[in-house]
């Protein structure tokens, strides 16, 4: 895991590669548990049999479901450490190219893209390609922002 530390340390590290996760298994389990979280029951995620008579051949997982795996691949990955405050403040781009079928493995590729001074402390662009074992395609690109706010 990379520790960054200090304002200067994760500025220079801006364009660098902070290395992958581990992999996660996505089971029927835990899509069906996003889809109570969510109220998203469309069969193509819910329905294991409907779904393998149909476009993709099994359930797959809801494109957020996979979006929303990002904090626990970025806490395998890295951390910013201080007291000070993270705030998610958004995403500039996500795009989900390829489905994930039921009982697939993922992990992401980060990298710190950008790296912004804003007067509370600063602005850090973070670049997740998530991957599906064995598949050429990425599940997810996701570029997050992340405000480090000093006291």
């Amino acid at each position: 895991m990379r520790i960054l530390s200090s304002r200067a340390e994760i500025a220079a590290a801006q364009g660098q590669d902070l290395g992958t996760s581990e992999w996660i298994e996505i089971t029927q389990d835990r899509i069906d548990a996003f889809a109570d979280a969510t109220g998203d029951h469309q069969w193509i995620h819910v329905d294991p049999e409907k779904a393998a008579a149909g476009p993709f051949g099994s359930t797959i997982a809801h494109g957020y479901l996979t979006l929303s795996l990002i904090p626990q691949f970025g806490s395998q990955v890295f951390t910013f450490a201080g007291d000070g405050a993270r705030v998610n403040y958004g995403t500039n781009k996500v795009r989900f190219p390829e489905p994930v079928p039921v009982g697939s493995k993922l992990r992401a590729h980060v990298t710190l893209d950008e790296v912004t001074d804003i007067p509370a402390g600063q602005q850090v662009v973070i670049r997740y390609v998530v991957e599906i074992e064995g598949n050429e395609k990425p599940a997810c690109v996701a570029e997050t922002v992340v405000l480090l706010l000093e006291h």
